[in-house]
């Protein structure tokens, strides 16, 4: 009988973690859908993985042994898996980058050309994800390498390296009362209906609703959107306003919308971020010391 590796992924999350919902979160997927999915793997092995109960998920004896074995399993598919992307990145000399948004700004041409400046004859193919993958990919093996923000859900299983930080701003409707200020303090954003990224995001998601810095204040959520357009349209329409980084006032101009300066919260922070299993990889590591060996890791700059 052969089993689907997703659903084995889902079930070592929750023997890990011990609840849906920080499995969910890890997996960047919905707890109905994680929940749908041990059921699934339940049905096709014919046996009970899990106890449920309000305190969490509680491995059964079976459970237990699938628990053990399955690890290993993994990681030796995803060590298979590396390896032949690796090959055939080799063979088409292309890297894949995996980024959000707008990347790394106007650092990211500038990243590329001396990457093709350092290895003649590769290209790199940059892929873009939406907000429901925080990791822009690297989570799955889907790249090699990714430019993405700070935190995130699963970080800890990545290397990860700080290129630069920058101001969160606020984008709002440009009929909103605050959209005359010149700056806004974030406490008078709290009772502010806000733009989200979905509940599977977890850390991502927590950021740019600053749910850290609101002592405690609850959060409104006026819209979901897991990509920029939609996200633009929802705060152009009304639904709710976003925290983002003082750049998209750049990258993401659009009539109906304004940004403005926010005081009272943390900056954002711009990252390279690679697979640990690609330490020694000499064409990824050409990769990330182009992106820490530029002028915007000293001055800040995006």
């Amino acid at each position: 009988m052969d089993v689907d590796l997703r659903l084995l992924r889902c079930f070592v999350a929750v023997a890990e973690e011990g609840t849906l919902t920080r499995a969910a979160e890890r997996l960047f997927v919905s707890q109905p859908g994680l929940t749908k999915q041990i059921r699934q793997l339940e049905t096709r092995l014919g046996v009970r993985l899990f106890t449920r109960s309000r305190t969490g998920m509680a491995l059964t004896e079976p459970g237990r042994t699938l628990a053990e074995r399955a690890p290993a399993l993994l990681a030796g598919w995803d060590q298979a898996l590396r390896e032949t992307r690796s090959a055939a990145r080799r063979a088409a000399r292309s890297l894949r980058v995996g980024f959000l948004a707008s990347a790394a700004n106007e650092a990211t041409p500038r990243i590329i050309t001396e990457f093709t400046r350092r290895r003649p004859g590769w290209r790199v193919e940059m892929r873009q994800a939406t907000w429901s993958d925080p990791s822009a990919g690297l989570a799955d093996g889907e790249v090699d390498a990714a430019l993405l923000r700070l935190p995130l859900t699963g970080q800890d299983a990545l290397r990860t390296a700080v290129l630069f930080t920058e101001p969160r701003w606020v984008a709002l409707p440009e009929g909103h009362p605050l959209a005359a200020r010149d700056t806004i303090p974030f406490r008078d954003l709290w009772d502010e209906p806000f733009v989200a990224a979905p509940p599977e995001t977890g850390r991502w998601r927590d950021h740019w609703l600053a749910t850290d810095e609101r002592e405690g204040h609850p959060v409104r959520i006026g819209a979901v959107t897991d990509q920029p357009d939609d996200w633009l349209s929802a705060i152009a329409n009304g639904y709710g306003i976003a925290l983002a980084p003082a750049s998209a006032a750049r990258f993401y101009a659009r009539p109906g919308i304004t940004y403005r300066p926010v005081t009272g919260v943390s900056p954002s922070r711009v990252a390279v971020a690679w697979a640990a299993a690609h330490d020694a990889d000499p064409v990824v590591q050409d990769f990330v010391r182009c992106c820490l060996d530029g002028p915007w890791t000293k001055d800040g700059a995006g």
